[in-house]
């Protein structure tokens, strides 16, 4: 099936009234894109901060009478804007394509220490006598390739996880969890707010034939008064220091802590959150992102 899309560049002061006329124009959805390569890496809770220069494009079937959507679009917002001009903008047809296979085709498998693989569902293992982790990212972020997620698999191929107790907060597709139950640990409690990502990890623990007694998928609220050997979040810097003291009491005397998904920048904050708990390692960074470790004191 193809698909029609109108493209407005717009400044963040147009973007909600904009979406509202795209969808009400018949736009299946709209999604918002960097127009000048400047990021933003960390919004604040509950809001949808906005690039300066941003491209807002809606989706179309492609048996919508394009033009009529754009002059009716065109005609609403200049109704309510008098005297300004409408956004530059372009139609364009968008080539149909299998994006999901497309995707998966460029998902290669990724070597972590020397014995230690991830390797997409759909492709065969390099090393079958390594430990080989099955995944399937599905709805939820986490394949491995990020710097943030490659710096944690290094940090857990790299340690005695054998008989561990292990918290992944914010886990995602599940990843680093799985990944330390088939590097050794005995049980791990994968914690996230994202449904979609309690039901990826369940959906990847299956597939690599760990059985849920070993793998508890949990909500932040469900999570039961123990300490582990070993916490690992990769989230973002914001959420890192505000969960310390929570990350803290899961934690038991000399058990360690992984953080990632900060900025290199971040680094000296979120470390400096952790310090009244842990004896924390200078950072590693990669790419521009960074890895803290600690040791629970």
């Amino acid at each position: 099936m193809s698909w029609l899309q109108i493209r407005l560049e717009i400044k963040p002061e147009q973007a909600e009234e904009l979406e509202d006329l795209l969808l009400a124009v018949g736009a299946v959805s709209v999604t918002f894109q960097d127009n000048e390569d400047q990021p933003i890496y960390e919004p604040e809770l509950g809001s949808t901060p906005l690039w300066s220069n941003t491209t807002l494009t809606g989706l179309f079937t492609a048996d919508t009478d394009i033009e009529e959507a754009l002059t009716t679009l065109q005609l609403h917002y200049l109704a309510g804007h008098p005297g300004q001009t409408f956004p530059a903008h372009k139609v364009e047809i968008l080539e149909d394509k299998d994006w999901e296979r497309a995707w998966m085709e460029h998902f290669e498998p990724i070597q972590f220490g020397e014995h230690f693989w991830v390797c997409p569902s759909w492709k065969p293992t390099p090393d079958p006598e390594a430990a080989n982790l099955i995944l399937d990212p599905g709805l939820a972020f986490g394949t491995g390739s990020h710097p943030t997620t490659a710096l944690c698999l290094r940090w857990l191929a790299a340690q005695d996880l054998k008989d561990k107790v292990v918290i992944d907060y914010g886990c995602g597709s599940g990843i680093l969890g799985i990944a330390a139950l088939l590097l050794g640990a005995r049980m791990v409690y994968a914690v996230d707010i994202d449904p979609q990502a309690l039901e990826a990890t369940r959906d990847n623990a299956q597939r690599n034939g760990i059985h849920s007694s070993r793998l508890m998928t949990l909500y932040p609220e469900q999570m039961p008064e123990l300490q582990a050997d070993v916490v690992v979040a990769n989230i973002l810097a914001g959420p890192l220091v505000s969960l310390a003291p929570t990350l803290a009491a899961l934690c038991h005397v000399e058990g360690k802590i992984v953080l990632s998904g900060i900025l290199s920048h971040q680094a000296e904050e979120v470390s400096a959150a952790y310090q009244p708990y842990y004896t924390m390692s200078p950072p590693v960074i990669v790419e521009d992102w960074g890895r803290l470790e600690g040791i629970r004191f």
